[in-house]
């Protein structure tokens, strides 16, 4: 029995810390100790790949949903639902942005891009733009340049640091989410807490402190572990009074049955101690076996469904996750979102354009299970992904709602109104397609291979930068390995790489060709068949790219190398989507700064 109460007390005491707290290494940056966390914290989640919260703080020039959703690559509707925001942010108002969180290597990390502007070194980056959400060292490590070598215009990748919940956070605490909260003067660990409704306790555990050693310090990051994603965190609650001090008694009778007491309320406590976990046993066992209540409850209003005849349950393929993050709409909203499907909403096929709630909204009608589309969608968050919103079900088909790009797609920006778009529009363009093809590559969970990448699969927001859609062939790497073989072969011609057509092989250098041919058409306003003749035919592709298109000449040989290495024959030989990146971001800078010029 005392065996029994000194292992439930070590159990008791035993702190799975999710990460080490950085301290005061992100103010000098040649501290490369990696013990304090400064490249990142670990990735030590239960998954490779999260939604992530981290906070920033409105101060100008990034005081606007417009400037902060740019500087974070997140959707600007989005952000500013999330935050009950219409246009503009008070003066240091928190702002809650989600992020995705992916392995990186050793280290968890959601990639951006930044534009040096005058002035700017890696720690005015990390500490005055970015407030501590990323780390001079990170950034040096990431870039693989010293901070000297920046110059205003150059674009550099920005890892922002956060992390996924460990599975010891996420089945004993119920945590879904580590927010990455930047402090400031006059915060501590309880404040923080506080602010976010959590208990101090979980706070210092998640950041490998104690109650002792508790002090933080200015632009530097606390991980917050939450089960609700945040909200209101602009007003404070104050903390409750502490309980009135027990008046000292010099009865020793009654002393006695202090002791008593003490020890009734010491029994109960472990009693309750081993029926909550006994509890959380069952309770776990009890989530293998159902899904959330959410899923009960949705369940319960599919009788409209006309599939009496059957047993097929829509919701089957559908994961739990995917019903609590996505909203499931009702028929009669698309009905009205779009006229009721008229001809004046449709947008060719079967897409559709129509507005919900005030937001523009594309809804994309399907025949067959779209379960996967919809798994696939829901996992993903990255700006250059075109979000998923929700979805129907109604008499067999299913309704996909996607946010609205209001510019349409890229074929028809480079082909009709090629004239309209300048140099540096097309490049932002490319490399837009090129992070979010690198986010499915490498950091979405599992990786995917988009499989059927065109000019007319890449919508334009209102600000013309691109977004990857129609995932539908989308294939995981992770289930079916780096590379494998199908006797199946799909997508468009003119995009499909030479080991796919000729012998079914896919891989994300599958991928990186069909990209290749998108920055051809890009940079030319041809399509991919009148580009295929050029490709396949050996033609000397320097001068049929200096003779047409809209590269100035001193940056065709740079853009020819790009797509050359994208196009070789051999797969093996290609670059990684993030070696494109920063060839991209490179020829970008050297765009602008000839546009400039101009």
């Amino acid at each position: 029995m005392i065996f029994f109460f000194i292992i439930l007390l070590q159990c008791l005491s035993l702190t799975t810390a999710q990460q080490p707290y950085v301290g005061t290494s992100t103010t000098d940056c040649s501290v490369i100790d990696n013990s304090t966390s400064v490249f990142g914290y670990s990735c030590n989640g239960l998954n490779r790949t999260c939604l992530t919260y981290v906070i920033f703080r409105s101060t100008p020039p990034f005081s606007t949903v417009a400037s902060i959703s740019s500087l974070f690559s997140v959707n600007a509707s989005l952000l500013s639902s999330l935050n009950n925001a219409a246009t503009t942010f008070s003066t240091d108002q928190q702002v809650i942005i989600p992020l995705t969180c992916s392995c990186s290597g050793n280290y968890s990390q959601s990639n951006l891009t930044y534009t040096i502007r005058q002035g700017d070194s890696y720690f005015r980056v990390a500490n005055d733009t970015l407030q501590g959400l990323s780390t001079c060292q990170a950034l040096e490590r990431q870039n693989n340049a010293s901070s000297q070598s920046l110059f205003p215009g150059m674009r550099i990748l920005v890892p922002i640091r956060c992390a996924c919940p460990t599975a010891k956070q996420v089945s004993e605490d119920g945590v879904n989410y580590l927010a990455s909260y930047t402090v400031v003067f006059g915060d501590t660990v309880d404040i923080i807490s506080q602010r976010f409704g959590v208990e101090t306790s979980k706070t210092l555990e998640a950041n490998q402190m104690s109650f002792d050693d508790a002090g933080v310090f200015p632009f530097t990051t606390v991980l917050v572990p939450l089960q609700k994603p945040p909200s209101n965190l602009n007003s404070i609650t104050p903390p409750p009074p502490p309980p009135a001090p027990v008046s000292p008694n010099g009865n020793k009778p009654k002393r006695t049955w202090v002791y008593v007491l003490v020890g009734i309320l010491g029994g109960a406590l472990v009693l309750s101690v081993i029926g909550a976990a006994m509890f959380c046993m069952l309770k776990k066992v009890s989530r293998k076996k159902q899904e959330p209540g959410i899923l009960d409850s949705f369940t319960a209003k599919k009788t409209t469904i006309s599939y009496q005849e059957s047993d097929f349950d829509p919701l089957d393929g559908l994961s739990g996750m995917v019903v609590d993050t996505l909203k499931v709409y009702k028929f009669h909203e698309l009905q009205s979102a779009t006229s009721d499907f008229t001809s004046s909403s449709s947008v060719g096929g079967s897409g559709y354009i129509g507005k919900i709630n005030g937001d523009g909204a594309m809804i994309k009608k399907m025949e067959g299970n779209a379960s996967e589309e919809i798994n696939l969608l829901s996992k993903l968050n990255h700006f250059n992904i075109i979000r998923l919103s929700g979805f129907c079900f109604h008499e067999g088909d299913w309704y996909l709602v996607y946010e609205h790009a209001s510019n349409g797609t890229l074929s028809d920006w480079i082909y009709a109104k090629s004239s309209l778009l300048s140099l540096t529009q097309r490049l932002q363009i490319a490399l837009d397609i090129a992070t979010g093809l690198n986010y499915l590559h490498n950091f979405a969970d599992p990786p995917y291979v988009h499989r059927d990448l065109t000019s007319g699969n890449i919508f334009l927001d209102s600000e013309f930068r691109g977004k990857i859609g129609n995932l539908g062939l989308a294939r995981s790497t992770e289930i079916d390995g780096d590379y494998v073989l199908t006797k199946h072969v799909e997508g468009t011609r003119g995009y499909l790489a030479p080991e796919y057509l000729e012998h079914g092989l896919v891989s994300t250098k599958l991928d990186v060709y069909a990209f290749g041919v998108v920055v051809l058409e890009i940079v030319t306003g041809k399509e991919a068949s009148e580009l295929k003749k050029e490709i396949d035919g050996g033609n000397d592709l320097e001068e049929f790219l200096v003779s047409g298109s809209f590269l100035p000449e001193g940056l065709v040989s740079f853009v020819v190398r790009l797509v050359m290495d994208c196009l070789k024959r051999d797969h093996l030989n290609r670059p990684s989507m993030d070696e494109i990146v920063l060839s991209l971001s490179k020829i970008l800078t050297a765009s602008k700064s000839w546009e400039s010029s101009y």
